[in-house]
């Protein structure tokens, strides 16, 4: 149940708002404002600076802030007397997070993260900012409400420092733009370096990438997998680029950062072995997730990677895609108003549920006979022995231990689904649906699960019909409203998604809303002058600063993700265009690209995919035949290659029309600007 259902009478003006989380705010003694012209004009208006708060409906820190803070009416007087409080969701308004982020990082020389709280001057310009800060003083930090008063006696007194910080900070922000087109010859090197950066960072006992919190980092795994795939084409195979990637694949799935019941992916893990996460789950994590295991099984024909792409995407299907057909935003990590209730176990509970066999095999595999690892009174299930190993410690044949912990699991789970569940964010953003289409499309794709290509057909259906209106996307729907104008990453992350859908499912119209969809970011987010894109559109609202996003987060970059799509785009389309506006975003991001590589994996992909072109491989023909082929184009992990796959007589086929008479298929091979003659023999295209 959302969250909102039970906050039926508002305290302040966040009522009405589409967003779970600023509801969750609804009846909080603060005078929250949503960010819009009443909050921003009354801080003016009344010279009082802005007490500015980003969050999420699950993050535990926001939720924590809020309980101890939020919602004590002491805290909230100061609040209300000192400052303008607006409230945002970074879902909502990642344009507003991007900014306010990157201020916090600038002004503290530390990592920001959710909640923010940022104190701002009235014209908006932030002096002051931190993360989280406790009700009292602890944990090494002082009191919210000393803070708050301290830093509103400098807002009265020191004046005339703020305004010099604010410049300066304004001029350090617009530092972080591309400033000029350099004239750098664009080469191979980001790649190789980027590579031996991975390496670097790698922690090869345990997975992963540095210490504890340990994040799943798809780019990065992505990055290595086709940087082994490169060197395999070249026959010169970098295997241990394959090994980083698998070895950090198959930890993480046998990790508690994994859900051994019902499948999909946490947050982060808290420790180094990856057995204790933060307990929310993201779509766009899941999404790029699905498709790097789909993409590992294909590359390793490993049963494992198969296993956790299918629970993955039917935990999609299961909880997180609408009736209307969009998929959900988030799981909470709390329910009952603890932190990973729903999801841990005491032992005695597990050995009541399962038979005898079942249990000997349970205990031993997910370690119930080792001390709790959770808070050392419960245990969060993870592999700490795995099924070939205990084959040998049990004396039963894989297969024997395979179907008892199938029905144990089973079991487990349904006992599971009768628990009060974390809260849902319910919540469809345009963005975060372009990651997942991609993923369910991936995995339906190589895995023929038809199922999964239903669903990403479903969720695009739906961002066709509710989410663009009048030629342009909205960023967010909820309760019947779509809203916000969209963000870059909402257009590149959708075509994406829709080129990926292609291969799986070709239909013409969807090509065509893809070049629609790219036309908008080239006329609306383009830096024209000195190249690349902004995060906002050139009519977007004007805040105080218009970011050009370069680097991977949490989500790859939309400069990146731009680059490389367009590239696709423009050889599917022969839209020259596209071509030169994913070259003008390379040369924009040039700089970056060489100083730091292995941050920048989207704009990786892009790179290369300019310097090595994908290979384009259109089929035309009807029926299982054409299956034939399709699958046998697509059977091996080949990233820089696009198959479609287009009955005869029906769609149009994008560069021109070539038809295959009935009972053969007819190919052609393309690659950059150059196409093959038509092919009729699947041995002499030699897939």
């Amino acid at each position: 149940m959302s969250r909102e259902a039970q906050q039926p009478h508002a305290l302040n003006h966040l009522a009405g708002q589409t967003s779970p989380y600023l509801l969750q705010h609804v009846n909080n003694p603060v005078d929250w404002y949503p960010w819009g012209d009443e909050a921003l004009e009354k801080s003016l208006r009344e010279n009082k600076p802005i007490l500015l708060s980003i969050g999420y409906s699950a993050c535990h820190w926001c939720h924590v802030m809020a309980h101890e803070s939020f919602e004590d009416p002491a805290i909230a007087q100061v609040m209300n007397e000192l400052y303008i409080n607006i409230k945002v969701d970074r879902e909502e308004r990642p344009d507003l997070d991007k900014i306010y982020q990157l201020a916090h990082h600038l002004l503290t020389q530390r990592s920001g993260g959710w909640p923010l709280t940022m104190f701002l001057m009235p014209n908006q310009t932030p002096f002051f900012g931190g993360t989280y800060f406790p009700n009292k003083a602890r944990y090494g930090m002082p009191s919210f409400v000393d803070v708050m008063r301290q830093i509103h006696a400098a807002y009265l007194n020191h004046g005339d420092a703020i305004k010099e910080q604010n410049q300066h900070l304004m001029e350090a922000l617009a530092s972080t733009n591309v400033t000029a087109v350099l004239g750098h010859q664009i080469n191979y090197q980001p790649l190789d370096v980027a590579r031996k950066q991975l390496e670097s960072s790698f922690d090869f006992e345990l997975a992963g990438f540095g210490k504890a919190p340990k994040f799943p980092h798809p780019t990065h795994i992505e990055r290595l997998m086709r940087h082994w795939a490169t060197t395999s084409a070249a026959n010169a195979a970098d295997v241990r680029a394959l090994d980083m990637a698998v070895l950090t694949l198959t930890k993480m799935a046998q990790g508690g950062i994994y859900d051994q019941l019902g499948g999909g992916f946490c947050r982060y893990s808290v420790d180094d072995h990856w057995m204790i996460p933060h307990f929310e789950k993201m779509l766009y994590d899941n999404g790029p997730l699905l498709a790097i295991y789909t993409d590992a099984w294909r590359a390793t024909q490993n049963p494992l990677y198969r296993r956790i792409s299918v629970e993955t995407a039917e935990w999609v299907v299961r909880e997180m895609q609408s009736p209307e057909g969009g998929y959900y935003s988030t799981l909470d990590a709390d329910s009952e108003g603890h932190e990973g209730k729903f999801y841990v176990w005491q032992k005695e509970e597990i050995e009541r549920l399962l038979t005898r066999e079942e249990y000997r095999v349970v205990e031993k595999h997910f370690g119930l006979d080792q001390p709790p690892n959770f808070e050392q009174n419960a245990w969060h299930l993870h592999v700490f022995v795995p099924v070939a190993e205990l084959s040998e410690a049990l004396s039963q044949s894989d297969i024997e231990i395979e179907n008892l912990l199938v029905s144990a699991k089973a079991k487990l789970f349904y006992a599971r689904e009768t628990r009060i569940r974390p809260g849902r964010d319910e919540k469809i953003l345009t963005a975060w649906n372009g990651l997942m289409i991609k993923g369910m499309a991936v995995a339906g794709l190589y895995l023929n699960e038809q199922r999964f290509i239903d669903s990403a057909d479903q969720a695009l259906e739906f961002v066709k019909t509710v989410l663009w209106q009048n030629g342009r996307l909205l960023a967010t729907y909820k309760d019947g409203k779509a809203r916000v104008a969209a963000y870059l990453d909402d257009y590149v992350f959708l075509i994406d998604a829709i080129v990926t859908l292609l291969q799986a499912r070709f239909r013409d119209q969807d090509l065509v809303f893809a070049c629609e969809l790219a036309d908008v970011v080239l006329t609306h987010f383009e830096d024209q002058e000195l190249g690349g894109f902004y995060f906002t559109a050139d009519d977007h609202e004007r805040l105080i600063f218009r970011p050009k996003p370069l680097t991977d987060d949490a989500l790859p970059a939309g400069n990146g993700i731009a680059a490389h799509v367009l590239g696709r785009l423009g050889h599917l389309s022969n839209e020259v265009r596209y071509l030169d506006a994913a070259e003008r975003t390379l040369k924009a991001a040039w700089p970056a690209l060489m100083e730091v590589p292995y941050a920048h994996n989207a704009l990786l992909l892009a790179l290369e995919e300019y310097l090595d072109p994908p290979e384009v491989i259109f089929l035309r023909g009807e029926g299982e035949l054409l299956k034939h082929w399709q699958t046998s184009c697509t059977q091996q992990y080949m990233p820089r290659r696009l198959v479609f796959a287009i009955e005869s007589g029906g769609e149009k086929l994008p560069g021109g029309e070539i038809n295959a008479t009935p009972g053969t298929v007819v190919a052609y091979r393309c690659s950059g600007t150059s196409c093959s003659p038509p092919i009729s023999d699947l041995a002499e295209l030699r897939c």
